[in-house]
């Protein structure tokens, strides 16, 4: 008997240890190791709040999709986006084929996301996006107007979404996107929230985005003034002058939306979400030191070739220098950071003279949380600055706030609410 109370001991003992030395795994977070597709299953599922996905939907569009492999991601995201299309034209109900249009047209979008630029593939999938986008809209019965606006050889593709019985007396939002956004995906980012809560929104696609570069090839232009006053032009003259104007930008869109109203003051508040004082500076930080230093000292050639390399095994840097080939008109990797010192706030900042709201996620993989400072010290004739840093504290921590899209929505109508 003796030997078996030991035994009870020994065995109660080396459990106590095993659980002790090795505890049960933390929930993990992440979905790949590689921050560019980590972010981008985020980025979708986020959209989620406002009908842009379903959690079970994109856990099983990512199930065999190893990082790194591009041509997977889109056949899973493609084949997802297909089948969620087919169901909803099967539903009877208006609302319910609605809703799973407009989760299919963001499924699109993801799937486009990592091809290359020259990639057959590109138009079909984004204009099947915006068809089920479009026609999702319609079914859902959410009021709004395509507007197509004169620009340069081309056109830029802008919707207005009316906000209803007293949005006349709110401010008008309007909002844009970035580096890689497309006008649809504006409707989950800010329009469902504002039309919660009775505002009129109008959203655009500029040069180097959605339309205006798939249809038209216009590039982006550090000088968003105009495409933003062309947009405002057409709107006003079809709908009269708003009693103030709010401008959102998104990502890359922190630089052109502040730089927009530092030009025209139609623009009575701006919105950096995120910051983008000088997008430049975001990417060599993001560059190890001896690529700066190459950079740096004229050994273009070099650095062309190390990244070059990189590309072959870094899906980031693969992406963001293919995408800098599209939109911005890079020949090679070091033409992106030398096109990016265009996009710098420095200078246009003094002449900002509406109230600003900047926003920051403190673990942003595109740019520093110190530049929100940066850009504070610059408004030296805004009417007013206000800045919010989202933390992981509160899950708000990663670019533009996605997975905590509610928290950024409550802080920025609150800000509109306080300043007009």
């Amino acid at each position: 008997m003796r030997k078996y109370i030991w035994l009870l001991i020994a065995v109660s003992v080396i459990v106590v240890l095993a659980v002790y030395l090795y505890p049960s795994p933390k929930a993990d977070t992440r979905w790949y190791d590689n921050q560019t597709y980590n972010y981008e299953v985020l980025r979708t599922l986020g959209e989620g709040v406002y009908g842009g996905a379903e959690a079970g939907e994109v856990l099983a569009a990512i199930k065999d999709v190893r990082e790194g492999d591009d041509e997977a991601w889109f056949v899973n995201w493609d084949a997802m986006a297909r089948r969620v299309e087919e169901q909803a034209l099967k539903f009877h109900n208006p609302v319910s084929r609605g809703k799973a249009l407009l989760r299919a047209a963001n499924y699109y979008r993801t799937a486009e996301f990592f091809l290359a630029p020259k990639d057959t593939r590109r138009m079909d999938t984004f204009h099947r996006g915006v068809n089920a986008f479009e026609q999702g809209l319609n079914d859902i019965g959410i009021s709004h107007e395509i507007i197509e606006v004169p620009y340069q050889n081309g056109k830029l593709k802008a919707v207005y979404y009316p906000g209803g019985n007293g949005s006349e007396s709110k401010p008008l939002i309007v909002a844009h996107g970035g580096y890689d956004s497309t006008q649809e995906e504006m409707y989950f980012f800010i329009v469902a929230a504002a039309l919660e809560r009775g505002y009129s929104c109008l959203t655009f696609a500029g040069p180097g985005q959605g339309a205006a570069l798939r249809e038209y090839g216009l590039q982006f232009t550090p000088e968003w003034e105009r495409p933003t006053g062309a947009v405002l032009d057409v709107f006003i003259e079809k709908h009269g002058q708003p009693k103030h104007i709010v401008l959102v930008g998104v990502s890359l869109g922190g630089y052109l939306a502040p730089r927009a109203a530092a030009f025209d003051h139609r623009i009575d508040g701006v919105v950096a979400h995120n910051v983008c004082y000088d997008f430049q500076e975001a990417a060599m930080k993001q560059m190890p030191g001896i690529a700066q230093s190459l950079y740096e000292s004229g050994y273009t050639g070099v650095l062309n070739w190390l990244m070059t390399m990189k590309m072959k095994w870094d899906p980031g840097i693969r992406w963001g220098i293919h995408n800098a080939e599209w939109t911005l008109g890079a020949k090679q990797p070091t033409d992106v950071v030398e096109i990016f010192g265009q996009y710098n706030l420095e200078d246009e900042s003094p002449k900002i003279t509406c109230d600003v709201l900047i926003t920051a996620g403190e673990a942003d993989h595109f740019f520093p949380v110190a530049q929100v400072e940066e850009f504070k010290k610059a408004l030296t004739n805004a009417r007013s600055v206000t800045t919010r840093v989202f933390t992981k504290q509160e899950g708000g921590h990663e670019h533009c706030q996605q997975g905590a899209m509610n928290l950024f929505h409550g802080v920025l109508f609150d800000w509109i609410e306080a300043k007009f």
